[in-house]
């Protein structure tokens, strides 16, 4: 990304951080064009579960919360990462279990703070302002003239989104922002924790602590308001389709999509958030917002397809035995 190529989509609202070192990532050339049709037909089906499970989690918030969501798709979280992480939390030192603790608190953080924010503004506008975060770190880092313009567009579309107007929930936009600021933690807090730990067990053990500090959460919320069947089942579904789903076809996506194709498509998420929250929630943006929401995706996509400016390098020469003597 210039947003995803920093390897992360979304672990609230987008799935989950990819885990495949870089150089396992596949060049354009290297995958077949089917296995490249099948990694672009994964994405779109992550994209689209991920903002649909969103949708169906927030059909809970009555009943459930934000929070009662939030803490079961933390226990489904845990239960996909450590069937596929498979931890050994005994082996880990203390130098391990410091960035593991620390992204358990910024995971649970973050799907907290965004699923409150998708209550009070709404899916579209809560998943773009989310975005920010990653994409903010990705044109931090960069040193082109082309990604200062890209980060004049993407300031320009969240100032747009966060206009005064008559029912403007500064709260929820407040929210929004930190959920930003919390995935700009978690893609750095990965990077450590893929450095110390191999493999998905980093991820794992943090889903778990993450998952722990949640149950008494859902077990306050289970006492004081016990829950029906059919929010359960959101609860449930939007684990499955906004964790479980994610997290396996992005792992399918990676091996047979370059990282760049992949963080080019991540920077659709938002829209198909705002898409999702209007067809499934009846969430309708006007155009001044779908006009900022376009902002912040065409930023990230701008980024990540203009040119590096560097000169490619040639491969070294290697003169004759006549040229050398010529040379001296």
């Amino acid at each position: 990304m210039s947003a995803a190529s920093s390897s992360a989509a979304s672990p609230s609202a987008g799935a989950s951080v990819p885990l495949t070192p870089p150089g396992a990532q596949p060049s354009a050339a290297a995958v077949p064009a089917g296995g490249r049709l099948a990694g672009v037909v994964s994405m779109v089906g992550s994209g689209v579960s991920n903002q649909t499970g969103a949708a169906i989690g927030s059909l809970a918030f009555p009943v459930l919360g934000p929070a009662g969501v939030v803490a079961v798709r933390q226990y489904v979280a845990a239960l996909v990462l450590l069937a596929v992480g498979r931890p050994r939390l005994r082996s880990f030192t203390r130098r391990e279990w410091t960035p593991v603790l620390l992204l358990a608190l910024v995971f649970g953080t973050m799907n907290l703070s965004l699923y409150t924010a998708i209550d009070r503004i709404g899916l579209g506008l809560a998943v773009t302002l989310e975005f920010l975060g990653p994409l903010t770190l990705a044109l931090a880092a960069a040193r082109r003239r082309v990604d200062a313009c890209c980060a004049v567009a993407a300031a320009a579309g969240a100032v747009t989104l966060m206009r005064p107007q008559p029912s403007t929930d500064y709260v929820g936009m407040g929210l929004g922002l930190l959920a930003a600021a919390c995935w700009a933690s978690y893609i750095l807090l990965n990077r450590t924790v893929g450095r110390r730990l191999p493999g998905a067990e980093g991820s794992a053990a943090a889903a778990l602590v993450s998952a722990l500090v949640f149950l008494p959460v859902g077990v306050v919320l289970a006492v004081r308001t016990p829950p029906t069947l059919p929010a359960l089942g959101c609860a449930v579904t939007a684990g499955v389709l906004s964790s479980a789903v994610p997290y396996l076809a992005d792992l399918f996506t990676l091996r047979r999509v370059p990282a760049a194709a992949f963080g080019l498509f991540m920077s659709v998420n938002p829209v198909l958030a705002a898409l999702v929250g209007w067809i499934g929630l009846g969430q309708r943006l006007g155009l001044l917002d779908w006009a900022a929401v376009a902002a912040v995706v065409l930023a990230n996509a701008l980024s990540i397809l203009a040119p590096s400016g560097r000169a490619p390098q040639r491969p070294p020469v290697r003169r004759t035995r006549r040229a050398r003597r010529r040379a001296a």
